[in-house]
């Protein structure tokens, strides 16, 4: 029997389908709520700082109209030596960006913010993954399956994206979109009993 300490409910800050189907495994009682936020940022912060200050943006966002809930924030971002890609746009954005990505190792920085009356706390979760030297042909192959849609970088590993890389160093999950072991030890330190 889970418990989730002196708080009413948790909330995770997304509607990511991924996401959510990394916090059913915990098997804890949530819903998820549209965090609604200006994901503006100053151009000067690392991925790194840029996952940090965005997750903790939806956490509080999401906070400030559930005040007795325990919040998770996040939100993710691959770098490619030191610059940034986003979600792309269209499917052209997508190949320019696997493009860009093959033959090369990039980072993928997963932020994580946890807010709670009495806690607060954020982690980023930083993996290696090293893309095959892919062909114009495998790329544009990749792009017109969709994955890309809604993705840091133009690809999905949970998916058909899985075969795109020679190499992965770090937390699957974290790469799928939230942190899970940061997770469970913030929610743990917030006082969320899981057995």
């Amino acid at each position: 029997m889970s418990s989730l300490g002196p708080y009413s409910e948790l909330i995770l800050a997304s509607t990511s389908p991924a996401r959510r189907a990394l916090m059913n495994g915990l098997g804890l009682q949530y819903r998820t709520v549209a965090p609604e936020v200006d994901e503006r940022v100053p151009g000067e912060l690392s991925p790194a700082q840029t996952v940090a200050m965005l997750a903790e943006r939806k956490a509080r966002a999401v906070a400030q109209r559930h005040p007795t809930a325990l919040i998770i924030g996040s939100d993710q971002l691959v770098s490619l030596a030191g610059r940034a890609l986003g979600k792309p746009p269209d499917a052209a954005a997508a190949a320019t960006e696997l493009k860009a990505l093959r033959g090369r190792t990039h980072e993928i920085c997963t932020g994580v913010c946890v807010v709670g009356s009495g806690y607060f706390v954020t982690e980023v979760d930083v993996a290696r993954m090293t893309v095959h030297a892919l062909t114009d042909g495998e790329v544009d192959a990749y792009v017109a399956l969709g994955e890309w849609q809604g993705c840091a970088g133009g690809y999905r590993i949970e998916g058909r994206g899985q075969a795109l890389f020679s190499r992965v160093d770090g937390d699957r999950a974290a790469i799928q979109g939230l942190p899970m072991q940061w997770v469970v030890r913030l929610l743990r330190e917030a006082g969320v009993a899981f057995f």
